[in-house]
This record gives structure tokens, sequence and C-alpha cells, in this order.
């Protein structure tokens, strides 16, 4: 058997289901969506489920259980969870869990250079976020109330409230520095951008 490969999402997310029953891929992606899953698992490319399941087999964390096939369907393989993947699935799921991790998100590096752009166009910029953002949150809502409906118990569903609970948490911040922008209190100027560069120039190790 070789090396396990490294931790990703989706492969967890795999190894997860696969704990509960036997799947095949197409499975795999319906229940995802049942469950709500396919807002915190990018899945929306089934080329993704099968790389991590080519890699997870690989590594001898799943195995094939039977391959079928029906007149609706084309051929499809059935896979199941290992020994070795459910030591795996504890593993990456205690780190995940213990360990934050540094990711480099786009909205942080928009933000930083953010100067770049005239106040009317952040405004409007911003303006058009907060819009997606309330609507991923009141979608989220929705994704909790209608699953948890279908008998889902919570502990299930904690991924779906986090996601909501940072879609509150940045939808009320955006207006607070929209709030700041249209009043004035968020400013700033070219020149005070420079002096500050030079600044910075000036304090860097020779």
């Amino acid at each position: 058997m070789s090396t396990a490969p490294k931790s990703s999402p989706v492969q967890l997310t795999v190894l997860s289901l696969l704990h509960f029953k036997a799947l095949h891929p197409y499975g795999m992606q319906r229940l995802l969506k049942e469950w709500g899953k396919d807002q915190v698992v990018n899945v929306s490319q089934r080329t993704s489920l099968y790389r991590a399941i080519d890699r997870l087999l690989g590594a001898g964390l799943i195995a094939v259980r039977e391959t079928g096939r029906d007149q609706q369907y084309p051929e499809r393989t059935v896979y199941e969870i290992t020994d070795a993947g459910r030591a795996t699935t504890r593993t990456w799921l205690l780190q995940m869990l213990r360990e934050p991790r540094l990711e480099f998100p786009e909205f942080p590096v928009a933000l930083s250079n953010l100067m770049l752009l005239a106040p009317e166009e952040i405004e409007q910029a911003l303006t058009a976020r907060l819009t997606a953002v309330r609507a991923v949150q009141a979608s989220q809502e929705r994704s909790v109330t209608d699953t948890a409906a279908l008998g889902v118990p919570r502990v299930a569903l904690l991924d779906n409230e986090y996601t909501r609970a940072l879609a509150a948490a940045e939808g009320d911040w955006l207006e607070s520095v929209l709030a700041d922008l249209r009043s004035g209190r968020l400013t700033w100027s070219g020149e005070e951008l420079i002096a500050a560069a030079q600044a910075g120039d000036t304090q860097a190790p020779q």
C-alpha cells in the first residue's frame, strides 16, 4: 500500500460518506447535495470527485466493492472504505479540527489593495458583495431548515451553521465599512500612502 495522500476537503468527505455505506460516485454527489454539503465542499465538477477517489484508491484507503450495470445507467463502480481509510479519516479530522490552517482567499487580497480604486468604485463593489453575502446567508438558513426537516441530526449540520455564521459576520462587517465610507470616516489620500510606503523603506534592514 502506498503512502496516504495529503488531506483535502474532497477526500475527507468521500471517506466520511463511505463510513456509512458503500457508494458509487453519483450516489456520493447526490447525498452531498441532499445534506447541503455542496455548500462547503466543491464537487460541482464530478472530475474533482473522481480524482479524489483515484487517490484514495491508490493509497488503499478505499476499495472497489463491486462494479455493476443496469439498463438505465452506465457501468457504476461501488466503493467501500478500508480499515486504513477509517484510521486516516480520524487522523485528518482531528488535524483539521485542532490546527487552524493559513489559507489565502481572494477577498483579503483585494482588500489589501483597495486603495487603488476610487471611493465610489469601492462602494459599488462592496454593496454588490453585501447583497451576495446576504443571499448566501439566507440560502444557508434555508438549507439548515430543509435538511433538518429530513431528520438529519444537528451534528451533521454544524458545517452549515458555521458557514451561515461566517456569512452573517461578513455581512455585518461590510455594512459597517460601507457606513464609514459613506459618512467620510474612512478616507485616505495618495500622499498618505506614498509617505507610509517610504517610511517602510527607511525602516527596512540594510
